[in-house]
């Protein structure tokens, strides 16, 4: 073959809540949904070049960027690195960078998928999971594949939920969110710890449900420090929009009922 294609898809936070601390990382609880309509597209494509390439527009070096980052931790398996002399990894970015909306962690959970598939490793989806985990807290959502799901601890424990496909637009702003700022500025003037009976009373919630009766500040505890750093966020807080991650990104659902 000399081309093999994937949809890499965009993701929201229905809902964003901390539930404690582990080391120097967030617990959290959160419902992922996936944008079905917003997605990156993810190539291998035959070349002669003889060694790992990626193709495409990004905002990092090769070292930093998340398929690479990918790519070194199945290096190790048997015909992954012959495999990637013969194909370059091509990407074509829809999804914007730095918005809070996962299209980093969607391409390196897409080249896992693919990769386990063309190369014949034959991992099971928890097993790719565990190398995710260790790429990024967002990437074990997009190796599950799940249209929506409960995700908590740092991202690794995935639980499907079953709920109707929603529709969903995002706008993104012309600012690109520093998480680790947001994150410290959280830490220092906005902490707060979800209770476990509040995060199972969430949990259980459809996503419809939860925006109806939630406004953007009490649906992402990161809303609040991320307009605290970047001010010109709030113009785009307007009635029926949420925020998604760290930002910058935020999203309405067109068929809540």
């Amino acid at each position: 073959m000399n081309e093999m294609s994937e949809k890499s898809y965009a993701k929201v936070n229905i809902f964003l809540k901390i539930s404690n601390k582990r080391d120097s990382y967030h617990e959290l609880v959160s419902r992922f949904v996936r944008v079905h309509s917003l997605y990156d597209t993810v190539s291998f494509i035959k070349s002669s070049r003889k060694a790992f390439d990626i193709i495409g527009s990004f905002g990092c070096n090769l070292e930093t960027n998340t398929v690479y980052k990918a790519y070194k931790l199945l290096e190790k398996y048997n015909g992954v690195e012959e495999f990637f002399k013969n194909y370059s990894v091509k990407i074509e970015k829809k999804i914007p960078e730095f918005a809070g909306l996962g299209g980093g962690s969607s391409n390196a959970a897409t080249f896992l998928i693919m990769t386990n598939k063309y190369c014949n490793l034959n991992l099971s989806k928890d097993e790719l999971c565990k190398i995710a985990v260790n790429i990024g807290a967002d990437v074990p959502f997009f190796v599950y594949e799940y249209d929506s799901a409960n995700v908590t601890g740092i991202g690794e424990i995935v639980e499907k939920f079953d709920e109707d496909i929603l529709n969903i637009e995002t706008i993104t702003p012309k600012v690109k969110c520093n998480t680790g700022e947001i994150f410290k500025v959280f830490r220092e003037n906005f902490y707060k710890q979800i209770s476990k009976e509040d995060a199972n009373k969430l949990l259980k919630m459809k996503s419809t449900e939860i925006l109806n009766n939630f406004d953007i500040k009490e649906a992402n505890d990161l809303f609040e420090p991320a307009i605290s750093v970047y001010s010109e966020l709030k113009e785009y807080a307007k009635e029926g929009w949420y925020f998604s991650g760290s930002g910058s990104s935020f999203f309405k659902v067109n068929n809540v009922k």
